[in-house]
Formats: C-alpha cells, sequence, structure tokens
C-alpha cells in the first residue's frame, strides 16, 4: 500500500508535475523577443481599434485605462474600485452584469473593454477528480488561433489546488519534463496567467452568483508549476499573483501560493522581495553531475549557489519552509546513498522534501523508482527530520503531467486521428 500524504502545507498534495520548465542559458538573453512585451487587447477580427481586456491590470492601470477612455477624474477611483468587484469579486465576463453601473455607463465600458477569459479548448476529468483544461489564449493575428496552455485542480480533502501556466511551452529541456520537449512561444501576460483563475472558478462555480457558500472555496491553493519557468516571466507572473492576493478580490493568501522553479537563482532573492509567495526549488539530483542532466540549468547556477539564494530566501523560517521537489527515477537518483546525500546537502534549510513519483510520457528514458525503493528512500529522509511526503500520482488517466495534454492534442491534430482518452470529457 502506498504511504499517505502528510503534512503539505507548503505546496499542493498529489501534484502531478514532476517540475516546473524554465529557459535555457542560450535563449535567455532573447527572452523579450521571443516572449515579446504582453498586451492586454483582445483581438477582434473587424475591430477597429481592439478591445482592451481588463483582466491582469492593476488598479493603477486600470485608472489609466479609463482616463483613456474620457472618463472624469472625479469618477475613476468609484468606477475602478466598482470594476475590481465585479471581476475579482463576482466573477463577471460581461459588463451588462454589473447592475453597480448605470445602463449608460455598461454600454460604454462594453465597448472600450473586454473581459475575456482564455478559451476552452478541452476539459477532461480523472477518476479520481482531478480537472485539467487545454487553453487558447487571444490571438495577435487575425484568424490565426492563438496559442494554448494548459491548467490542472486537483480536488483533496479540505483543499484544492490549481497548477497554473506562466509560459507557452518552454526551452529548460529538462530531460525528465514533457513540457521541455515543446518550444517556447511566447510569455503569457499578467491577464492570462490570472484567467486561468478565473476559469477554473467558472468551470467550478465558484463565483458567489452560482450559489455556493462563500466561505466553501474549491480553489484554496495555487502553484506556479505548469507550462513555463515563472522566474523567466518575472513581472507578469508578480503582477498576477498581487491580484490574486488582493484582499478585496480573489483573496488568496501568499502562503497558499507556490512559486517552482528549476532554479534561477539571481531571481530567487527578488522574488522573496516582490512576490513573497511560498518557494518550492525543483532539485531532482544531490549532485551537479546528476543535476546537469536532469535540469540543464544547472551548468549555469549550480546545486551550491542554488542552495546559497535558497538559505537567503526573505522570510525563511521553520514556519515558511522551502519545498525541494524530487523526481524518483529508477538507477538515476533514487539510491540510499542519494537519500544519504540529500540530507547532508539541505542541512541548515528549513525545508520539506516532495518525493515525486515520476509521471512517465512515451518517448521519455525514465522510469518511476519502485515503490518499495521509494518508500526506502523517504524513510531516510524521514528519520533525518524532514518532512517527505510522496506525492499520490494523479490524474494520469487525462494525461495530466504538465504538457501532456497539449502535446497529444498536437499530434492529435497533426495525425488527424484524435481520440479522446477513456476518461470523461466535458
Amino acid at each position: 500500500m502506498r504511504p499517505a500524504q502528510k503534512d503539505l502545507s507548503t505546496i499542493v498534495s498529489g501534484d502531478l508535475f514532476a517540475c516546473p520548465d524554465g529557459w535555457s542559458d542560450f535563449l535567455m538573453a532573447q527572452s523579450l523577443d521571443i516572449a515579446h512585451k504582453a498586451t492586454n487587447t483582445a483581438v477582434v477580427a473587424g475591430a477597429a481599434p481592439a478591445r482592451v481586456n481588463l483582466l491582469g491590470l492593476s488598479r493603477a492601470q486600470l485608472a489609466d485605462a479609463l482616463a483613456e477612455m474620457g472618463l472624469p477624474p472625479r469618477e475613476i477611483k468609484m468606477r475602478v474600485t466598482q470594476l475590481w468587484n465585479g471581476i475579482y469579486t463576482r466573477g463577471h465576463t460581461d459588463f451588462a452584469d454589473m447592475t453597480t453601473l448605470s445602463k449608460d455607463t455598461r454600454t460604454k465600458f462594453g465597448e472600450s473593454f473586454t473581459l475575456a477569459r482564455p478559451e476552452i479548448v478541452t476539459e477532461q476529468k480523472s477518476v479520481d477528480g482531478t480537472r485539467k483544461w487545454l487553453l487558447r489564449l487571444a490571438s495577435d493575428k487575425p484568424g490565426v488561433p492563438g496559442p494554448e496552455v494548459e491548467a490542472v485542480y486537483i480536488p483533496e480533502e479540505g483543499r484544492g489546488t490549481l497548477c497554473i501556466s506562466s509560459q507557452v511551452g518552454c526551452t529548460l529541456t529538462c530531460t525528465f519534463c514533457h513540457t521541455g520537449t515543446q518550444k517556447l512561444v511566447r510569455n503569457l501576460t499578467a491577464g492570462e496567467i490570472v484567467g486561468q483563475l478565473l476559469v477554473a472558478r467558472d468551470a467550478l462555480g465558484e463565483w458567489p452568483n452560482s450559489g455556493r457558500n462563500s466561505d466553501d472555496r474549491l480553489v484554496t491553493n495555487i502553484v506556479m508549476m505548469g507550462m513555463g519557468e515563472p522566474l523567466y516571466n518575472f513581472d507578469n507572473v508578480r503582477d498576477a499573483l498581487d491580484i490574486v492576493s488582493d484582499g478585496e478580490g480573489l483573496s488568496l493568501s501568499k502562503r497558499r501560493i507556490t512559486l517552482s522553479t528549476s532554479g534561477v537563482v539571481p531571481e530567487i532573492i527578488r522574488a522573496g522581495d516582490e512576490i513573497g509567495s511560498m518557494l518550492a526549488i525543483s532539485l531532482h539530483g544531490v549532485n551537479d553531475e546528476t543535476r546537469d542532466k536532469l535540469v540543464p540549468l544547472n551548468k549555469k547556477y549550480p546545486i551550491a549557489e542554488l542552495l546559497e539564494a535558497c538559505r537567503n530566501y526573505p522570510g525563511l523560517s521553520n514556519a515558511r519552509r522551502i519545498t525541494f521537489e524530487y523526481v524518483m527515477l529508477k538507477g538515476i537518483n533514487d539510491s540510499l546513498e542519494d537519500a544519504k546525500s540529500l540530507v547532508r546537502l539541505l542541512k541548515g534549510i528549513p525545508a520539506k522534501i516532495n518525493l515525486i513519483p515520476f509521471n512517465p510520457w512515451p518517448g521519455s528514458p525514465y522510469e518511476c523508482s519502485d515503490w518499495a525503493t521509494i518508500e526506502k528512500f523517504a524513510d531516510v529522509v524521514n528519520r533525518a527530520g524532514y518532512a517527505s511526503p510522496v506525492r499520490t500520482p494523479r490524474g494520469r488517466d487525462i494525461m495530466a503531467a504538465c504538457g501532456q495534454l497539449k502535446s497529444e492534442t498536437v499530434k492529435a491534430r497533426a495525425s488527424d486521428r484524435f481520440k479522446q482518452a477513456p476518461v470523461e470529457t466535458i
């Protein structure tokens, strides 16, 4: 029998992703060109000028947008408050539903702005309750479909975690991660990041007008652990999480938001100062030789540098531990000596170690460690005083590991032989 999961206060229990994704060293310098500047403009064929999407705008940016449309200065503060409440507290998708605004104001806003979410392309539900969405973003080219990303909702007793993407694709090429097989397309805007949470709440019926008890939240935690390396889209991730944690809107505590990184050392301290979320490190190896192969970013930021940044993470304490993610790969990093080395490596860092059974994907060069091996590994870590929950694999029947649904969908389109997995499709 698999051991029950315990003590998952800082990151989703049962999370199904093996690691976050990131940029390669080679393309780092070119990231701004590849990702291009984020825009909040909804592309509508034949519309001129295009309407501005208000999702992801800060209060100051909302005020600027209202001023640009000609709203009198004396009204702007009040309208910003009304819009914020309508978008992030009530979950409105249409200005017509914002009855705190006059009919004339609603009409004018609808002519200048939009509240468009990412479009659901595919929605799947696992037998274990995990739900996964393939989402299409707005296109910047009329007539050309926008790029696609994934978001996953993982329900558990007393909590529900949403895994959110920060980039379309990836360039880090972690050898065990399926998203690493997909090329980077661009960064997500703050609105596109926030929009994933809004889509999830729409689908789950979590808004006040759905009839649910507002205190009975379904999405209680967020993990920036979908497609992409969040620290290589720093500004948009920071701005999105500021909105997510705003007490007058979505109101998720930063202690319930975890940012997972492959180890972008220069941005880790900055993340603690400017974002203030919980931190998770995609470690996966106890020496540079192994980690270089698994996480190529290690060649630029080796383990010693990474752990030094972790020791200096703002707010680090026993109450705010860093989670170290460790995917269990048969014959690669799962020996008892590896377990002992891991304990020695993390000495002095308030930490939790998430042991992740590898989620296989077609063409992967790795196998998941045997369960008996995982249990022995976990026992070594536990006896050293570290919480080391073993993530229960979730959503395998719907390709719920990062990047799998998108990759399979792309393959199916190319071959024109798409067949749904034997699961409930909503």
